[in-house]
């Protein structure tokens, strides 16, 4: 009889205890890097002002960690660091080193988990899993299999468990990756469309293992993130964790199943989302955009020297003066940049072409005159403008083609329905003046 009244007194102790803590807000916390593109040091970056351009530092690994230590300590228990992808592709020692120079770092960073993007394949498979596995963190895919074996590459999700609070993540890399970029980057990697089998995923975490916070992290750019936010398939998603397109959200973006966030690139910032939890529902959350500003925020010591000494063997390569420039060069416009005007306007000086064009990479961040009224180009500024070292290539075309090639291009950039949407920037070119209408249809536009 003993026995039994104290077993039943423990169960009422323990029923108090566990409704309490179900009734008792909780804050969870995720902070997101993403699209570095081995912006691994404070950098040039551009702002707009009061409508006006403005340029001012930003950006470094070590002040990164720094902000994320600051958080950490503020949420010791409930705080997540990610990276979603772009990391270690789009300067010259990251090329001279095929990446190599990276898990080190990574691993200092204490990152919780990460994912690949577009231009983490741009070494090969081989490589770019032999990259991840050295972080020895958590890495995730959910659309990447091996051709050959049609086995995943990476698991597709992960979950954690943070102040009680089940946490699940899913990880989708953009499947157009063997269209967008020279198809020997990614061979021997299969990409699947998201919805193959993200239905399946989310049903699992949910009902199987029971997630109570679930994210959806996706290098797919902000067009098809806010497409899938609409999508009655992201009805149990809380929030898409966006990449790709190095867009500054500093505003969730609202779709009708989910919330979506994307907090630029180079380093330039850091997402940073405060969600509150009750009986182990989310009853309110925060978003903010932060600032990775070096002359407000200390650098962490181990991570300057672990980049100062992956970058050493490159430095005086990257430092090579090959020109000045007398303004500001950058390319975060949509249609025409002086960054890119610079690489066309090269290009018909090079080859005596009547027309010239480029890709537009996202990549490169200003570079900026100083109080001299100039300001050097170095080996370094050129790997960044190209960030892979492709051959000029020249050849004949009809003014039909282009006008046709063109229709197809601006299409690609501002068609109505997301999913035609390719990419994100208009082409580049020098020696043709293009006159068009984005509002109007397709074909019809220039």
């Amino acid at each position: 009889m003993k026995k039994i009244t104290i077993a039943i007194a423990a169960l009422i102790v323990f029923s108090a205890c566990e409704k309490k803590e179900n009734t008792e807000e909780k804050n969870i916390t995720i902070l997101q890097s993403t699209d570095i593109h081995a912006y691994l040091n404070p950098h040039e970056e551009l702002y707009v002002e009061n409508d006006s351009i403005v340029f001012k530092k930003a950006g470094g690994l070590a002040i990164i960690k720094t902000l994320v230590d600051e958080q950490k300590n503020k949420n010791p228990e409930g705080t997540i660091f990610i990276d979603a992808g772009d990391l270690i592709q789009g300067s010259g020692a990251s090329m001279l080193s095929k990446g190599s120079i990276f898990p080190p770092i990574v691993q200092a960073m204490e990152y919780d988990l990460l994912i690949p993007g577009n231009w983490e394949v741009i070494y090969g498979k081989k490589i770019m899993i032999q990259i991840m596995n050295n972080y020895n963190s958590n890495v995730i895919a959910a659309n990447m299999f091996d051709e050959e074996t049609q086995k995943p590459l990476f698991p597709p999700y992960w979950i954690t468990e943070k102040k009680g609070i089940k946490i699940g993540f899913i990880a989708y890399n953009d499947p157009e990756i063997p269209e967008r970029q020279n198809p020997k980057y990614s061979e021997g990697i299969k990409f699947t469309p998201v919805q193959e089998n993200l239905k399946t995923l989310i049903s699992k975490l949910k009902k199987e293992e029971k997630v109570e916070l679930l994210f959806l992290i996706t290098h797919i750019g902000i067009a098809k993130q806010v497409q899938l936010a609409n999508n009655p398939i992201t009805k149990e998603v809380d929030f898409i964790l966006g990449s790709d397109t190095h867009e500054r959200i500093r505003k969730p973006i609202k779709g009708k199943y989910s919330y979506v966030v994307e907090p630029g690139a180079f380093g330039s910032f850091l997402g940073k989302l405060d969600i509150k939890m009750k009986n182990k529902k989310m009853i309110n959350f925060s978003y903010e955009l932060m600032d990775v500003n070096p002359e407000k925020t200390k650098a962490n010591l181990k991570i300057q020297k672990l980049v100062n000494q992956a970058l050493r063997p490159y430095q005086k390569e990257m430092q090579q003066i090959v020109g000045h420039t007398t303004t500001p060069l950058y390319r975060y416009l949509v249609v025409e940049n002086p960054m890119d005007n610079l690489i066309t306007d090269a290009l018909l000086w090079k080859t005596g072409a009547d027309f010239a064009t480029s890709n537009g990479f996202r990549f490169g961040v200003p570079i900026v005159p100083d109080e001299t009224g100039k300001k050097a180009i170095t080996k370094d500024d050129i790997w960044r403008m190209l960030p892979v070292n492709e051959h000029m290539k020249t050849g004949k075309v009809t003014g039909h083609q282009i006008k046709n090639w063109l229709e197809k291009e601006i299409n690609n950039v501002f068609a109505k329905e997301y999913e035609n949407r390719f990419g994100g920037w208009l082409v580049r070119f020098s020696g043709l003046t293009l006159k068009f209408n984005s509002s109007l249809e397709n074909g019809k536009r220039i």
